[in-house]
C-alpha cells in the first residue's frame, strides 16, 4: 500500500509482504534456536502483520469500509503483541508467556474503538490513528531495548527508532500539519525492516557470544574450586602436600622466608590421648596458622604433623617473630575435655633472596632439625 494515497501501489504492497514473511521466518528461527519470547512475539507479530496487509490492500482497493474490521483485528493483533514483546524483554524465557497472553486478551477492545473511530472518521482517519499507534509501539520497544549495549541492539533500536519516526511523519501529514510527498516510505520501511532482520540476528548472536563468556566463566570457576579443593589437607584446612611439591618445582626464585615447623612428641600424644585428639590438635594448629599469616603468604601441612609457611617478601627476622607469637600460642592450648595441654613444635627459617624455593626449604627444614636436636640435648642434659 502507499503512504500518500488510497489508489493501490502493487510493488509497494509486495514488498510489504515479503517482509513481513521474511521478517516472521527469521524470528521464528531466532525463537527456536534461542526460546527467547521476544523474538517468538516479534515471529507472531510479523505473521499478523503479514494477514493484516492482505485485507489492507482489499480496503484500499475497493473501497469497502467492510473490509475495516479484519484489517483492524491483525493490525492491532500486531500492536498489542509488540507491546507485550517490549513488556517481556530481551532477556524473558518461555515462563513469561502468561502475561503475554493477558496483554492480547484486550485486543478486541482496542479492535473496537479503532473501527469505531475509523467508521466515524473514514479511512483517513483510521490511517492516522494507525500511524500514531504503530509510532508509538515502536518508541515503546525502542525505550524496553535501552538495556542492551551490543552493536546488534543498537542497530536494532535505530531502526525501530526510524520506524517510529517515519510512522509519525506519516500520521502528522494525513491530518494536514505536514504537506510533504511520502511516497518513498514504503521503500525505506522495507529497508528499515530488514535491518531489523539483520540486527535481530547479530543481538542472537551476541547473546550466544555472551552466554558461552558466561559458561566459560563459571567452567573456569568450578575448575578453581576443583583444584583449590583438591589442593586442601581436608584435617587441617591448609595447602597439602601436593599443591607445595608443585610450588617448589617451579623454576622461578621466590623472594620471601620459608619456615618449616615439626611438632615436638606428637606420637606421644596420639599414644597417651588417642588418635581423635591427635587430629583435634592437627586441626587447631590449622587453623591458628591460616589466622597468623597474612593473605598472600602460604601455609602447607608437609606430611604428618610438620608444616611449611611462606612468607612472601618478609625478611627472617620479622618471620621468626611471627613464629615465637605462634609457639606462645601453641603453649596455651586447650583440649576439649582434657583442659590446657601446652603443644611444643621445632621451627626453622631460610631466607630465599632470590634463591629457587628447593634449596631455602632444605635449609629450613635442616635448621628445623638442628633445633630440635638441640632441645633434645638439653633434655638429655
Amino acid at each position: 500500500m502507499g503512504a500518500a494515497g488510497p489508489i493501490p501501489d502493487f510493488a509497494a504492497f509486495y514488498g510489504q509482504e515479503i517482509a513481513a514473511l521474511l521478517l516472521g521466518l527469521v524470528f521464528v528461527f531466532l525463537y527456536r534456536q534461542s526460546r527467547v519470547v521476544y523474538f517468538g512475539l516479534w515471529s507472531i507479530a510479523w505473521l499478523l502483520r503479514f494477514l493484516a496487509g492482505i485485507f489492507g490492500y482489499q480496503l484500499l482497493r475497493t473501497g469497502l469500509l467492510g473490509w475495516m474490521a479484519p484489517y483492524a483485528v491483525f493490525e492491532f493483533g500486531f500492536v498489542i503483541v509488540l507491546i507485550a514483546a517490549a513488556r517481556a524483554g530481551f532477556a524473558s524465557s518461555i515462563k513469561d508467556w502468561r502475561t503475554v497472553l493477558r496483554l492480547i486478551s484486550i485486543l478486541p477492545i482496542f479492535v473496537a474503538l479503532i473501527y469505531a473511530f475509523g467508521w466515524y472518521n473514514r479511512f483517513d482517519g483510521y490511517r492516522a490513528s494507525d500511524a500514531v499507534v504503530l509510532c508509538g509501539v515502536y518508541l515503546y520497544n525502542f525505550v524496553a531495548l535501552r538495556k542492551n549495549a551490543g552493536l546488534g541492539a543498537r542497530a536494532f533500536r535505530l531502526a525501530l527508532f526510524l520506524l517510529a519516526a517515519g510512522f509519525l511523519a506519516r500520521a502528522l501529514n494525513l491530518i494536514g500539519v505536514l504537506h510533504v510527498d511520502l511516497s518513498f516510505q514504503t521503500y525505506s520501511d522495507f529497508i528499515l525492516d530488514c535491518v531489523l532482520g539483520f540486527a535481530a540476528l547479530a543481538m542472537w548472536n551476541e547473546s550466544q557470544i555472551d552466554r558461552i563468556r558466561q559458561l566459560a566463566g563459571e567452567v573456569d570457576y568450578l575448575r578453581r574450586e576443583t583444584q583449590q579443593r583438591l589442593d586442601l589437607d581436608h584435617l587441617t584446612g591448609l595447602l597439602n602436600q601436593a599443591a607445595l611439591t608443585r610450588r617448589v618445582d617451579r623454576p622461578e626464585a621466590f623472594d620471601g622466608v620459608v619456615a618449616v615447623c615439626d611438632m615436638d612428641n606428637f606420637k606421644d600424644v596420639n599414644d597417651r590421648y588417642g588418635h581423635l585428639v591427635g587430629d583435634e590438635i592437627l586441626r587447631n594448629i590449622g587453623n591458628l596458622l591460616r589466622s597468623s599469616i597474612r593473605h598472600e603468604d602460604e601455609a602447607f601441612r608437609w606430611g604428618g604433623d610438620e608444616f611449611v609457611i611462606l612468607f612472601r617478601n618478609q625478611r627472617t627476622e620479622v618471620a621468626a617473630k611471627r613464629m615465637q607469637e605462634i609457639s606462645a600460642r601453641l603453649l596455651e592450648f586447650r583440649v576439649r575435655g582434657h583442659g590446657v595441654l601446652p603443644i611444643t613444635f621445632s621451627w626453622g627459617t631460610a631466607e630465599a633472596a632470590g634463591r629457587v624455593l628447593r634449596e631455602a626449604l632444605d635449609e629450613a627444614d635442616q635448621s628445623m632439625y638442628a633445633r630440635k636436636r638441640g632441645k633434645q640435648t638439653r633434655t638429655e642434659g
